[in-house]
């Protein structure tokens, strides 16, 4: 290859190579404010969860510091085989699949009335909105003693008021504990499904509603053809984050049961194994098993809240 075609071959690639080098310089300009809270992210969330997942494979309980050392997955091992493990696992499932079903119906039912027009369907709204903004632990207070309680809560005050003074006053705690916490979230979850329904009901193509009632559509067939095929996407992304944060739930069991009555799910185990039990290693597995599960329910609501995102382009 002759100089002079060396020379030509420099001058075609020297403008483009700059322009690269120019484009690189702004994407990196563009990402450098953000950096730190990049940087703060992976030190308070990704840090301590790799601490975790180093203890999870350790011997360490702190009831026989002689004994600490490197376990292997033994601890994990444990757990798969603990009886009480399996029953947090079972009583986790139960209550979230309960919870976000029944939140799920109820949420689309209340979605589908608020999205009627009528006076003051705005302060409704709000309204139904407040069960989700209260704190966690003031709403299973509010229920333990507010509602629950046997000597004055409200539901044996209603009790009497309609029977009587001979009226049976239960202990809804006692008699039906897992369906005591189940409530207590249900009443909490369904405005969050209930919003994110409404607004994939606001979504729809009303034009295209009107056009299959004015064609004879009745307003069940119209439902079941229409509006649920749309609120499809919507249904599997409220099932998805609810069911994130509740199997993670820990207010509710701790302060309506205190775990007891066969109602602790694996956060409280967690919590237990750690605390009172003192042994960090097996604590730190469960909890690393619990991370693990919450992620692949998260990767799943990520795709399908992108797929929404995708249809509305």
């Amino acid at each position: 290859m002759s100089a002079t075609t060396q020379e030509r071959r420099v001058d075609r690639e020297g403008p483009a190579t700059d322009g690269r080098r120019l484009d690189q310089a702004g994407r990196w300009a563009r990402r450098a404010p953000l950096l730190p809270a990049l940087i703060f992210t992976i030190i308070l969330t990704q840090l301590p969860f790799v601490v975790a997942l180093g203890i999870s494979f350790m011997n360490w309980n702190s009831y026989y510091p002689d004994d600490r050392g490197f376990a292997g997955v033994q601890n994990f091992v444990d757990i798969f085989t603990d009886t009480n493990a399996r029953n947090a696992v079972v009583v986790t499932i139960i209550l979230t699949a309960s919870v976000v079903i029944l939140s799920l119906l109820l949420g689309l039912g209340i979605a589908l009335l608020l999205d009627r027009p009528f006076r003051g369907r705005g302060f409704v709204r709000t309204m139904m909105i407040t069960p989700f903004l209260v704190v966690p632990v003031a709403a299973a207070l509010l229920w333990k003693h507010a509602l629950y309680n046997p000597e004055y809560g409200l539901l044996n005050g209603m009790l009497t008021t309609i029977f009587g003074d001979d009226a049976p006053q239960p202990d809804w705690i006692t008699n039906n504990p897992l369906i005591s916490i189940i409530v207590a979230l249900v009443w909490q979850w369904t405005p969050f499904m209930m919003l994110i329904l409404l607004a994939g009901l606001q979504s729809r193509p009303l034009d295209v509603v009107e056009a299959a009632r004015i064609d004879g559509a009745s307003s069940w067939q119209i439902f079941t053809n229409m509006t649920l095929p749309h609120l499809r996407r919507y249904i599997e992304l409220a099932g998805l984050l609810g069911a994130i944060y509740v199997v993670q739930n820990f207010d509710h069991v701790f302060t309506i049961t205190g775990g007891g009555l066969g109602t602790a799910n694996l956060p409280y185990y967690i919590y237990e194994t750690f605390y009172i039990g003192q042994d960090y290693g097996r604590a730190s597995a469960a909890g690393v098993i619990t991370v693990i599960g919450t992620l692949i329910v998260a990767s799943l609501a990520l795709r399908t809240a992108l797929s929404i995102f995708q249809e509305d382009k």
